[in-house]
């Protein structure tokens, strides 16, 4: 991660898109330079309030790929949304699944997880009927933050409060026109309170517990 004592605007014009930086203590940005910053979407993190650590587990702020995969009770809304997103531009990874057949949904979940984790996407979304299987499925996967959201509020604060990276939806609890609101806010709704961020570094620590 990248750590400044002072951010000017031919700085902050060379960060990349949805970066996370350091400012040192009683370091300094200058207004041309916050502006840029906030443009570019990149996630400032003020020494001493929260740690590098905790900073690199930042979720993207500005999500460019994202994994998609349903169980069969939420192939229509999964194509849908997919095409929506694609629709504003952003690469869709569509793991699935197509069949008639039941599929468990851990499966689908953990195709999403293991997405994320392993930098293949930015961000992930799984579906079932309600949302909340594929939620704590995916949760079992070191470095998943996930969350079922049925409102904006919700994936607002899942988001900006919680680092979410995959949200998991319920086919039978919402509209489609509901999904579209919940995935668009979620999308967009960056991480950088830094004592939020600070938290992140906890929430590690209970993953590592034996």
């Amino acid at each position: 991660m990248k750590r400044f004592e002072i951010i000017t605007e031919t700085d902050a014009r060379v960060l990349t898109r949805g970066e996370t930086v350091m400012l040192a203590k009683g370091g300094h940005i200058t207004p041309l330079a916050a502006d840029t910053l906030r443009e570019f979407r990149v996630t400032l993190v003020h020494e001493g309030r929260a740690t590098v650590d905790a900073a690199a587990l930042v979720p993207v702020a500005s999500i460019r790929t994202v994994a998609i995969a349903s169980d069969h009770t939420g192939i229509t809304l999964r194509r849908t949304l997919t095409d929506y997103l694609r629709g504003r531009a952003l690469t869709v990874v569509d793991l699935g699944t197509d069949g008639p057949d039941p599929v468990d949904y851990p499966d689908i979940a953990a195709l999403v997880g293991d997405a994320v984790v392993r930098r293949e996407a930015d961000a992930g979304i799984v579906i079932d009927g309600a949302g909340i299987g594929s939620a704590i499925a995916a949760n079992k996967i070191k470095g998943i933050r996930a969350v079922m959201a049925t409102t904006e509020t919700i994936a607002r604060y899942s988001r900006e409060h919680n680092g979410a990276n995959v949200l998991a939806l319920g086919a039978t609890l919402i509209s489609v026109e509901e999904a579209k609101a919940i995935v668009n806010v979620w999308l967009t709704t960056p991480m950088r309170e830094p004592r939020y961020i600070a938290r992140l570094a906890k929430i590690r620590s209970l993953e590592d517990r034996a």
